[in-house]
């Protein structure tokens, strides 16, 4: 009897936990319903919308960012209010929030304002993300009010995004500020492209990074200096494992078959390859901080 009611429950936990789970998918999939008006800035009642095709003529140069990271669409709307500059807001719906978030990792850089699950505001452009949305404001100019104009026009269109969303997993492998991480500079990061806007690597995709594979970059400081961390996961163990082989081949050629280099301007590349995971420590001054970043980083994977 007691087995029956312990399965009868079980049963029940697992159901009411996939409704929980449904509805949460559901809020994720509403269609946004942005503001009309927010501060005294009202709508123009005009409303553009571009998807991956029409990307490129709103954003030339930059659409790559964005297809990048599963671009769904985009919705821009123009606010006016009498003697102020009129504000523009960007709603770009990604394929999920792990891509709103890689897309607002990429240039994080400015102080936090406490707007959606991570935001930031400086040069007049305010930048968030919240569950599968990234959001930028700016104003067409420079008013008395054009500051506070767009904090208000973003708590607005926050608040009509009804649902949030995980950040990448892979945020939560890497060591922490125990071990030297700088603040802002954990980059998730889709293509190699990007990569290499952040952190050269090689003109080639010699680690094999596509829309299936996940790669975080981030800084550290070790001493004065500033050290690369780089974790990729990759499908499977295969795909990580020719990946790293690609990578030992090109890149640490001269390494001779060992994990380790210290390079011409005397600091130590590192790369391990761990279950699907490939692990490199770029610019360490020593031999001993890169091991020591390698295993800080190897112990979070273990407990995974």
């Amino acid at each position: 009897m007691r087995i029956w009611t312990f399965f009868v429950i079980m049963v029940w936990i697992f159901t009411v936990a996939e409704i929980v789970k449904g509805e949460e998918k559901e809020k994720m999939n509403q269609e946004i319903s942005l503001p009309s008006e927010a501060g005294d800035w009202k709508w123009d009642e005009k409303e553009m919308k571009y998807d991956f095709r029409t990307l490129f003529k709103y954003i030339d140069g930059a659409a790559e960012l964005y297809l990048a990271y599963g671009f769904q669409n985009l919705t821009v709307r123009r606010f006016e209010k009498s003697n102020q500059p009129p504000l523009i807001v960007e709603l770009y719906e990604m394929a999920a929030s792990e891509d709103a978030y890689g897309v607002f990792s990429f240039e994080h850089q400015d102080e936090a304002m406490g707007i959606g699950q991570g935001s930031e505001f400086g040069g007049g452009l305010l930048r968030f993300w919240k569950g599968k949305y990234f959001v930028s404001i700016y104003a067409e100019g420079e008013g008395a009010e054009v500051e506070s104009g767009i904090l208000k026009m973003g708590r607005a269109v926050v608040n009509s995004i009804p649902a949030t969303g995980p950040e990448p997993k892979l945020v939560g492998f890497i060591p922490g500020k125990d071990l030297g991480l700088v603040d802002k500079s954990v980059r998730y990061l889709k293509s190699h492209v990007l990569l290499n806007q952040r952190f050269f690597i090689a003109h080639q995709n010699i680690l094999n990074l596509n829309r299936k594979t996940e790669a975080l970059l981030a800084q550290y400081f070790q001493g004065k200096q500033k050290t690369q961390l780089l974790l990729i996961r990759y499908p499977n163990l295969k795909e990580a494992g020719d990946a790293y082989q690609s990578f030992m081949k090109v890149y640490l050629l001269d390494a001779r078959g060992k994990d380790r280099l210290k390079t011409e301007d005397r600091k130590w590349t590192f790369a391990r390859h761990w279950n699907e995971f490939v692990v490199i420590v770029f610019g360490s001054p020593t031999e001993a901080d890169a091991e020591a970043l390698l295993k800080a980083t190897e112990e979070k994977l273990y407990r995974k």
